[in-house]
């Protein structure tokens, strides 16, 4: 019994950092991006700040995180979006795709700062420094999560933002109606369309597919490239 918490300690000690940081710096960039492009609406809500308080949803940076940890090993999990008024950018349709793409460059930012970190934590003494390499490799790794996962091109994805500034507006109209829907969808898509596979014994998982291997490809690709095994 003690072991099964200890366990479940260690595991919640190593994601939490990863998990704040996320989704702490994927938000801010969002609202910083949106600043510089004319739109002060995140500052004027006090959500340009790397405060992580500023931005933390009880139920998606904090239970739902701490849910999956206890019934899987694997988090993830959201903050509460920092609010965007598209109007008020210089150039409503190129500026919002920038705002985008800000949430889930910043993420990739964060896994390769992570990754530059590793080496310094091997050299620390052993109690720390494995505590440290294993925040870091998560870190890296759930990074990586959270930039793919939000470029999957359904609103209110940043993928799905970036996709509408991309298209014809005709289409772009219609493409945004999705957006009511796309919460749903998502669940759908890759939460319930997999319990729905594994029963009728199909071997298809598209968050597996759509997320998590690319992930896994990004995460060798940064550790590649920085020369870490």
């Amino acid at each position: 019994m003690f072991s099964g918490v200890g366990e479940t300690f260690a595991t919640v000690a190593v994601w939490a950092l990863p998990v704040l940081f996320a989704v702490t710096f994927h938000e801010a960039a969002h609202g910083f991006v949106a600043y510089r492009l004319g739109d002060d609406t995140a500052a004027r809500a006090g959500r340009l700040t790397l405060n992580p308080f500023a931005h933390v949803d009880p139920f998606g940076t904090v239970l739902l995180p701490l849910l999956l940890i206890l019934i899987g090993g694997i988090a993830f999990g959201y903050a509460r979006p920092v609010p965007v008024n598209g109007a008020r950018l210089r150039h409503p349709r190129r500026d919002m795709i920038w705002v985008a793409l800000a949430g889930p460059a910043a993420n990739l930012l964060l896994a390769v700062l992570a990754a530059m970190l590793l080496p310094l934590a091997s050299s620390t003494g052993e109690a720390f420094g494995g505590w440290a390499l294993r925040t870091l490799h998560v870190m890296v790794f759930f990074n990586c999560v959270i930039a793919i996962f939000n470029m999957l091109p359904v609103p209110p994805l940043d993928g799905g933002r970036v996709l509408l500034g991309l298209l014809p507006p005709p289409l772009a109209r219609r493409y945004a109606r999705l957006e009511s829907v796309g919460l749903f969808l998502l669940i759908g898509i890759l939460f319930l369309l997999p319990m729905l596979t594994s029963r009728l014994g199909i071997g298809f998982n598209p968050a597996v597919t759509l997320v998590f291997e690319p992930s896994q490809r990004l995460y060798d690709g940064i550790m590649g490239l920085l020369g870490i095994a």
